[in-house]
């Protein structure tokens, strides 16, 4: 807005001084103080100076217009008839913009047209930074929101968990939560507790017990080099784009649900203080699965949990798992069924649950290489959506263009201890796993 306010201080103050120069060039003529040799070069210098004039006011009559447009679509309705159309036709075709106008080679036409374009998404989007000189704009707002989408869709975790997005003017999430550690009698809820009462008797009251919650937004990058042989295709690059960086970002989601340390990263639950590791078995092998496992993990699942939760495997553990079974009489039953195997079934199952085998899950014979997992009990944040920005700088002896994305997020377990069953003493968790079996 401030570009704009300068442009239009400049335009009016071209024509101010063009009609400064007109007057006293018109005076001077009716003095008779021009030569008729000096008259035809007076006029075409006076020419020149409002064609001058003429494309300021032009230049800043075209950004006005701009900015009429982006706020109609930011204001006009978001359904029916009177939706705005959105100003690319794909994702490609906007990225084909944000090179246009980064370009310092192309025409000043084509970097004008481009960057007009790209600040109506701007600012139909929402508030940016972006510097157009510096190739900061924001995806168009439905891309954008696709990219997102797909980056959680594509990941095997991200998709289940508990998702609270984060409003524009804030930063991140703060709460406070029940703070439960045991199911005891007082404990249960953060203390909430109700009591048999007689007749006209009173009971004792009881204080619930919160823990503070605070989630800052994390930052996750993604980076791209686009030959410009790619940059003249646009359906390739929104193929490209559509694909592969949703799937990069589902990726590293799902890593981090797991194995994220907390700092800088979202917190993943075999880092939590929630995770209950379960002893391996008197003489087990080193870098073995075997059926006690299975068992002592499906014992120390929080029963809240039993509903929902999963089996989450390394690859490697499958031949371990295929060797299972339960013994009855003098045979028995498998405990794990491969995806459409004897039992029909759609997908493969553990001892009832479903099992997903996961490249982020631990190597086989460490923490995680097979637990149980309750996608409801993970909670991620997120703010904005992905949002990019090129740089033509960074491999312009390889003539290359670089996107850069960016993606705000966070990540933790809602619980931050096991819990005290009501009745027995083994803690109970949503995440539960073997330990070590070195």
């Amino acid at each position: 807005m401030d570009e704009l306010k300068k442009l239009i201080e400049d335009s009016n103050k071209a024509f101010a001084d063009y009609k400064t120069a007109v007057e006293a060039r018109l005076k001077a003529i009716d003095d008779k103080s021009y030569a008729p040799a000096d008259l035809e070069e007076k006029v075409a210098k006076l020419s020149a100076d409002y064609v001058a004039a003429e494309k300021k006011v032009d230049d800043a009559m075209k950004q006005i217009e701009i900015m009429e447009r982006a706020i109609a679509l930011a204001g006009a309705p978001q359904g029916g008839d009177n939706r705005p159309k959105p100003i690319y036709a794909s994702l490609g075709d906007q990225l084909l913009d944000v090179a246009r106008a980064s370009n310092p080679d192309a025409s000043a036409s084509t970097r004008v047209e481009a960057i007009g374009r790209l600040s109506s998404v701007r600012a139909a989007s929402g508030a940016s930074e972006g510097v157009p000189s510096e190739g900061g704009y924001l995806v168009q707002q439905d891309f954008g929101g696709l990219l997102s989408t797909n980056a959680i869709a594509t990941g095997v975790l991200s998709a289940m968990c508990f998702h609270i997005p984060i409003s524009a003017n804030a930063n991140g999430f703060r709460a406070n939560m029940l703070d439960e550690t045991s199911r005891a009698n007082g404990s249960r809820y953060g203390g909430i507790q109700v009591y048999h009462a007689a007749e006209a008797a009173t009971v004792t009251a009881t204080k619930t017990k919160f823990r503070p919650v605070a989630m800052e937004l994390h930052k996750l990058f993604g980076l791209m080099y686009a030959t410009d042989e790619l940059l003249q295709d646009a359906t390739a690059l929104t193929a490209l784009v559509n694909r592969w960086f949703p799937m990069e970002f589902g990726f590293k989601l799902d890593d981090v649900i797991l194995n994220g340390s907390g700092a800088g990263q979202g917190l993943g639950v075999l880092n939590s203080g929630a995770l209950v590791e379960v002893s391996k078995r008197t003489g087990q092998k080193a870098d073995t699965v075997i059926f006690g496992n299975i068992i002592d993990i499906d014992t120390q699942l929080a029963d809240a949990s039993d509903s929902s939760a999963f089996w989450i495997a390394n690859r490697e553990v499958k031949p371990d798992l295929a060797e299972m079974s339960l013994a009855v009489g003098t045979g028995g039953v498998p405990v794990y069924l491969p995806a459409n195997g004897a039992a029909g079934r759609p997908s493969q199952e553990l001892y009832g649950r479903k099992i997903v085998t996961m490249e982020q899950a631990s190597a086989k014979g460490d923490v995680g290489d097979i637990m149980l997992f309750d996608p409801n009990e993970y909670i991620m944040i997120d703010k904005g959506g992905i949002q990019s920005a090129v740089s033509i700088h960074v491999q312009f002896i390889y003539d290359e263009q670089t996107f850069r994305w960016t993606y705000r997020y966070n990540g933790m377990p809602l619980r931050n201890k096991p819990l005290t069953p009501y009745k027995g003493s083994l803690k109970r968790s949503p995440f539960v796993a073997i330990a070590a079996r070195a």
